[in-house]
Order: C-alpha cells, then sequence, then structure tokens
C-alpha cells in the first residue's frame, strides 16, 4: 500500500509539473530564508556563553544622574577595582584597560632593538591582571593568568603570535615594543578568542605595567576620573542570589560616591555577562551591539516568509485539486476511505517539501559566504551541524503539516458522485474566500517589507547626506601616539605636508569632529560652582577650524599654542549656559575641574559631535599639544591614490619608528551606522523574497480562479466579451486584494519603523508618499503576475469551455 502511494504520489508531482514547481520554489526559497536567519539569531544570542559558568559573571557599570538626565557608561574609575575587592571579598574581580591603535614593535629575543616589523592594532590590546582571566575563563595553550601578576609581561593569543612571530610556539620568551614606549616580554599564549564574544582579545600586557607607565598608557588614579576604556567584571559564588549582590553594590556605591547637593549622583550597576551584547546603553569591547528587538524583527521576517510559502502551497494544491476529483471519486469508490485518501496526500506533500528542503540547503550553502554582509559575523559558519539540521527538519515537519493538512482534508472529503460527474467546484473546496484571505495576509506581509525597505533606505539616504555642520570629504586622518617624539617633529612634518601639491590643510588634534568619543568633564562657567551638566572637549591646534570647514557664529578662533590658553565653545553649550546671544559670551571665562580660568575668545555652529543617533553635545575646542594623537589633512579631490603614497612617503621620513595608519574621514562616519545598513539590506533581500513568494501565491490564487470561471469566461465571450474584459474582471479581484492587504500592512510598519526611527535624534519624516510607492510597486507587481494567467485564460476558444455542458 505505502509503495502505492509514492508511485501515486510521483506520478502525481511529475503529471502537473508547472505546479509542482511552483510549490517547491515557493517552499525552497522560503526555507532557505528561515535558515539563514536562524544562523545569524542563533550567532548573536550565543555571544560569550562558551566561557565557563557565564551565567555568574557581571559587568559593573556606571550611571550618573544629573539635571539633564541619566547617563550610562561601561567605564568606572580606576581605584574602583582595588575597593571592591577590599569591601567585596567573596567576589572575584577583575579588570581590562583597552587601548586602541596600538602599534606593536617586534623585537624578538633582543629587548634593546631599536627596529623590528611594525604593526597598528586597532583593537584588542588590554592591559589586565591575572585575576581577570579567573573570572573570564579564556583557554590557554601555555602559561597561566598568574603571568600577568608581573610587570612588563604580555600574553598573545594564538593568531596574533602567528602573525608576530611565525608560529605561537616560537613567541614566548621574545619581546614586544609597545606604543615605542614600553618593552614586554611575552610570557603567554591564548587560544584565539571565537568572534562571538564582546571580548576580541589579541594583546593583554599586565595591568602593572599600566600603572607604572601611566604617561603612555593613561592610566589615571582619581576617582573622579571615568573611561569606558576601564572596565570591571565580577564572578559572584554559586549560593550568592543576584540580588543580594546588588544590595552589596548600592551599598557600595553610596560609600564611595557619597550624594552631594546640586551635583552629579553617581552610582554603581550590575549587568550581566549575557546582557553585555545587547544593552545598547553603554559600549562593550567587541565590534558591535546587537539590539534584541532587532533579533525578535529579523526572527520574525522568518515566520512571515515561511507563513507566505505555506499560504501558496495551499493555494496552488486547491487549485489543483479539481484537476484530481475523479481521481479521489475512483479511489472511495474502489473502497478508499478518508483517512487513507488524507494521508497520501500528506505523503505527496511530505515528498515535495522533502525535495525543497533539500534545495533549501543548496540554496543556502550558496548565500552562505555573502551572510557577511548582512550580518556582523567574522566566523565561519556552517549549515551541516546539529543545531542547524535539527531547525531544519523541525521547520520540514512545521511545513509539512500546515501547508499539507488543510488541501489533505479537502481533497479526501469530496463526495464519490460528485467528484465522478466532474461537478466539483470552489465550494467543495472550501470556496474562494479563504484562498483571498490568504492572499491579503501574503500581500499585508509583503508590503509591510517594502514600507519598512523605503523607510530604512530613505533614513540611510538621509543620514549620508546629512549636514554635520563641517567637511568630511577627501581628508586624511592619520593616528599616532601622543608622545614627545611625535611633537618634536610636528611642526616640520606639517610645512613638509603643506608643500605637496595635493594638500590644502593640515591640523593635529586629539580628535576629529565627529567620532564615538565621548571625553568629558566636570566644569564651571563666569567664576560660580560647577554647572550641573559636563562639558566635552576636544584639543586640537589653531588649523583645526580651516582644515575641517568649521563655521565661527562669534568671535575668533585661538591662536597657536602648546597649553590650553583661549577656549572656542559650540552654540549647544551657548545655549545650555542660557546665555541667549554667542557673542555675550566672548569674554567670559570657563575652568574644567579645579584647573585655572581660561577665556571663551570664539563661538562655533554646531557640528555632529557623534553619530546622528545622538544630539549635538555641549563642546569645548583648545589646544593642548600632549593629546594630538591624529593628524587631519584635507586634500584635493583630483589623484587621491598618489598624494596618499606621497603622505606615507613623507611619514616614514619623519617618522621610521612609527607604522603608517590613516583612513579617509567620511569612511569612519559611514562605520556609524554599519548595523543600519546592514538592517536596510535585511529588508531589501526579504522584500524582494515576499514579493517574489506573494507573485506565487497571486498565480495560484489566479489559477484557481480561471479555473473555476472557465464556463463563466467562454459564456462572455461567446456574448461578445473583449480579452480586455476578461482581463479586467481578474484585475478588479486582485486590485480590491491588495488594496485591503495594504490597509492591514500600512499601520503596522508604519508603528514598527517609527520605534527603528526613534533611536535616531535626526530622522526623517514618515511621509504619505512613502505609502503611496509600497502600493503602487505591489500594483505592478501584481498586475504583471496575473496579467499572463488571466490573458491565457482570456485566449481559450469558448468552445472548449463549454464543451462539457
Amino acid at each position: 500500500m505505502i509503495r502505492n502511494y509514492f508511485k501515486v504520489a510521483f506520478r502525481n508531482i511529475s503529471r502537473y509539473k508547472g505546479f509542482t514547481l511552483l510549490n517547491v520554489l515557493g517552499l525552497a526559497v522560503g526555507i532557505a530564508s528561515c535558515i539563514l536567519l536562524f544562523l545569524v539569531v542563533r550567532y548573536e544570542l550565543s555571544y560569550d556563553k562558551f566561557l565557563p559558568g557565564h551565567e555568574s559573571v557581571y559587568h559593573i557599570i556606571t550611571k550618573d544622574k544629573e539635571a539633564s538626565g541619566e547617563e550610562y557608561t561601561s567605564g568606572v574609575p580606576f581605584p574602583l577595582y582595588d575597593a571592591i575587592k577590599v569591601d567585596m571579598p567573596d567576589l572575584k574581580a577583575g579588570s581590562l584597560f583597552s587601548s586602541f591603535g596600538s602599534q606593536m614593535t617586534v623585537l624578538g629575543n633582543d629587548p634593546n632593538a631599536v627596529v623590528g616589523k611594525k604593526f597598528i592594532e586597532d583593537g584588542g590590546v588590554f592591559y589586565g591582571d591575572g585575576n581577570v582571566f579567573n573570572v573570564l575563563q579564556f583557554p590557554w595553550l601555555t602559561g597561566s593568568p598568574a603571568v600577568l601578576d608581573e610587570p612588563n609581561m604580555t600574553v598573545l593569543t594564538q593568531g596574533i603570535a602567528d602573525k608576530y612571530f611565525g608560529s605561537w610556539q616560537s613567541a614566548v620568551g621574545q619581546y614586544i615594543r609597545l606604543d615605542n614606549a614600553i618593552t614586554v616580554k611575552v610570557a603567554g599564549i591564548l587560544k584565539d578568542v571565537p568572534g562571538n564574544s564582546d571580548f576580541p582579545f589579541k594583546v593583554v600586557t599586565s595591568f602593572v605595567t599600566a600603572k607604572n607607565n601611566a604617561g603612555v598608557s593613561g592610566y589615571d588614579p582619581r576617582w573622579g576620573s571615568t573611561t569606558s576604556n576601564y572596565q570591571v567584571f565580577v564572578r559572584k559564588p554559586d549560593n550568592m542570589p543576584e540580588a543580594q549582590l546588588a544590595t552589596a553594590l548600592a551599598a557600595f556605591s553610596k560609600k564611595h560616591f557619597p550624594d552631594a547637593p546640586g551635583k552629579t549622583k553617581r552610582e554603581v550597576l550590575l549587568q550581566s555577562l549575557s546582557e553585555l551584547h545587547f544593552d545598547t546603553r553603554v559600549e562593550n569591547f567587541g565590534d558591535h551591539i546587537t539590539n534584541r528587538s532587532t533579533l525578535w524583527t529579523l526572527s520574525l521576517i522568518g515566520v512571515l516568509i515561511i507563513t507566505m510559502a505555506c499560504i501558496n502551497f495551499i493555494n496552488l494544491s486547491t487549485a489543483q485539486a479539481i484537476n484530481r476529483s475523479k481521481e479521489v471519486g475512483i479511489r472511495k469508490v474502489l473502497g478508499g476511505n478518508r483517512m487513507s485518501l488524507f494521508w497520501q496526500m500528506m505523503g505527496e506533500t511530505g515528498i515535495i517539501v522533502f525535495i525543497s528542503v533539500v534545495l533549501a540547503l543548496a540554496i543556502a550553502l550558496v548565500c552562505l559566504p555573502f551572510i557577511s554582509h548582512v550580518a556582523s559575523i567574522s566566523d565561519k559558519l556552517s549549515i551541516f551541524t546539529p543545531s542547524v539540521l535539527l531547525f531544519t527538519l523541525l521547520a520540514a515537519l512545521l511545513v509539512t503539516f500546515l501547508s499539507g493538512s488543510y488541501p489533505a482534508l479537502i481533497l479526501s472529503g469530496f463526495k464519490p458522485m460528485l467528484a465522478l460527474k466532474n461537478k466539483i467546484t470552489s465550494a467543495s473546496v472550501g470556496g474562494i474566500s479563504l484562498r483571498r484571505g490568504l492572499v491579503v495576509l501574503q500581500f499585508s506581509i509583503s508590503q509591510a517589507l517594502i514600507i519598512c525597505t523605503i523607510i530604512a533606505i530613505s533614513q540611510m539616504n538621509s543620514v549620508k547626506n546629512a549636514d554635520l555642520g563641517f567637511n568630511k570629504d577627501a581628508v586624511l586622518v592619520m593616528t599616532s601616539n601622543a608622545d614627545s617624539v611625535i611633537f618634536s617633529k610636528q611642526s616640520a612634518f606639517k610645512q613638509d605636508l603643506l608643500a605637496m601639491n595635493g594638500v590644502e590643510a593640515v591640523s593635529f588634534s586629539s580628535d576629529v569632529p565627529s567620532s564615538e568619543n565621548n571625553w568629558s568633564a566636570n566644569f564651571a562657567f563666569d567664576h560660580k560652582d560647577d554647572e550641573d551638566f559636563d562639558v566635552f572637549m576636544k584639543f586640537a591646534d589653531e588649523d583645526y577650524f580651516k582644515t575641517f570647514g568649521l563655521q565661527l557664529l562669534a568671535g575668533n578662533r585661538y591662536g597657536q599654542s602648546d597649553t590650553i590658553k583661549d577656549v572656542v565653545v559650540n552654540e549647544k553649550m551657548v545655549s545650555q549656559l542660557g546665555v541667549k546671544n554667542p557673542a555675550d559670551i566672548i569674554g567670559k571665562e570657563m575652568r574644567i575641574g579645579r584647573n585655572s580660568w581660561k577665556t571663551i575668545v570664539g563661538v562655533v555652529k554646531d557640528f555632529k559631535t557623534n553619530s546622528l543617533r545622538e544630539d549635538v553635545k555641549p563642546l569645548m575646542i583648545a589646544s593642548r599639544q600632549d593629546r594630538y594623537g591624529c593628524t587631519s589633512i584635507k586634500l584635493k579631490t583630483s589623484n587621491l591614490a598618489q598624494i596618499r603614497e606621497d603622505i606615507q612617503r613623507s611619514w616614514d621620513k619623519f617618522y621610521p619608528q612609527y607604522a603608517y595608519d590613516s583612513y579617509f574621514m567620511d569612511e569612519s562616519i559611514e562605520g556609524f551606522y554599519q548595523q543600519e545598513n546592514q538592517l536596510s539590506l535585511l529588508y531589501k533581500i526579504f522584500s524582494v523574497i515576499a514579493i517574489l513568494i506573494s507573485c506565487l501565491g497571486l498565480y495560484g490564487l489566479v489559477s484557481f480562479m480561471a479555473v473555476q470561471r472557465r464556463k463563466e469566461i467562454g459564456v462572455r465571450k461567446v456574448l461578445g466579451a473583449s480579452v480586455a474584459h476578461v482581463v479586467y474582471l481578474f484585475s478588479k479581484e486582485f486590485t480590491i486584494l491588495i488594496l485591503v492587504g495594504f490597509a492591514i500592512a500600512a499601520p503596522l510598519a508604519w508603528y514598527v519603523m517609527n520605534q527603528w526611527l526613534g533611536d535616531f535624534k535626526y530622522r526623517i519624516d514618515i511621509s504619505v508618499w512613502i505609502f503611496a510607492l509600497a502600493i503602487l510597486v505591489s500594483v505592478v507587481i501584481a498586475w504583471i503576475t496575473v496579467g499572463y494567467k488571466s490573458v491565457r485564460a482570456a485566449l481559450v476558444n469558448p468552445v472548449k469551455s463549454l464543451r462539457s455542458e
């Protein structure tokens, strides 16, 4: 019997090749999309889960409450680490101090070597003691955490050791010079850190080395100084409830951060390691933070795509059911019962789903190498893992049940006499209203994705073309140490650069105008007490304004100076100080912390200090040479490649012991929105997939309608109806369905994208034209889809349509 079922199933599949192809294609695309989305979501949810005992690890974050609101930072004051070890001895505590853009000079086995291979590491370079690896238990290849309790010792990851020394086995005992200032000995090797970690270790040097070289590392022993580069992690005992730890930390905050009336109120809070990757309030050491709502959105898209594929199968199967009515009638007359027919039809569905799954795995395998373009995944993924294969199996079973059960129930329920007399009508297969409802659902999904795509593209285009308040084009930025060797040659280096034909301006600074830097401090204005908000700071020479095209609204820029002499503030600063006219603040004085008073000599027009997700911050710009780690060069737009080569030769001439590292300013700004651009790309991809699947569903509905109305069409043609009139009958039907789907999709898409745009301080308005464009795209695509089938139905000879009467 089962063998007979399979023979009939394959016979029907091969007989109705067109319907089978549409079913397989729709299901395969839907299942492949779900597999790829599952890989992305699962990968994001797996961050740091590989660490032993990760459930007991917590991150200490800082919360500052000011009159202007609450601010969170991932960093803590440097003394907090030692205080926690004293006040909370039951905890294991460890700290990490990151160093970005560090230069590594490989000295080999001679610690006194002057030259060596040079590498710039933009991230992954840390200072930490052995305790941090008792909290974060990363595996070691050789050595132990204890080596980091000694000065001038460092450990490397396997990949970095291979890169520096050829093989990690020969790296131990060799020497490296950090930032041309600190010579350290390699004392251990860590296993390479997986990509799904917020701790991208490459080099970890003993923390006592940072303390002993505070001028180079930036170590600051004051309780009032906080930097996101310095973070503390703790591991609680298994028998300590989280609530108890939170209570103890609150008491710790009251002890070390006593309230001061009218001033910033500070406390430290717990953040579980499982939330580190998803808490958008603070930064982590990794390359990105993923909002959980984004993962829910991706999961929902996967569910919607597979739902659309199942709807297609139902529509196409019920359209095909009428053609199989005589087969069902004969089987019932010969003794077949409804249950056996049901399982036969489900078996046919299972075979089609199986073929679809095989094709889906092939599609996913082909698309897998491109997944890094739409998600921040650096690891090599595989679809042939137990979890992915189990997910695929469950998806296949679910799709088989959802897709096959309704058509199987309908077919197995045919009355034998009606089936044999070819009297099966639309009422016999559940009526056309259900299929209309399913197509409405499909078009609701596809139109919602179209609307989301248009809004995402519009917002990202707005970001790309936004007026940032400064000139970002053709500005080459070089990063380096801020040390005496660099400072001693800056003037001559600048003159050499300005002598080049392609260079328009050069400036040395601590930071470019728009970055992720949030360096701030408390300050006082006009010889009063400290204000109730912090001022953000950028230090730059007098040519900073010219290089980036910053506009002065009042006063003048400051003159040449190696130290803070005069300052320029921005409009936001003037506004928050309650000064209405920018000119009125010129000549007033301000003081950072307990330093001396400085005169405000100019007010610069507001420019975007960070990404467009954030508001402009109150800012102070002043000269201070010991902070100049950036060299910004405004270039002419012609022959950029040659100019860049000339600049590198000049750098190598003046600073042969420093590695050359540069980037264009506009590329850096584009990097702010990597995740938004990836989400926008995902919307584009899946809106196209949704349109494809919905078109297949619409084709199925039109096929069903054409079969059911073939005699009606024949009568109309005999009575003089034209082909255009027949096409109009079908067009009117589906146009109404599209409009109903749009009425459902529009408010849902508006709500979702309004929430997404809420992350941007500078956002587009969701205008009517976006919805008009979405409905227009849907109608045009649907007309093209329906046009083919409806024209074919209209061209059928009416004699053939009416012959059975």
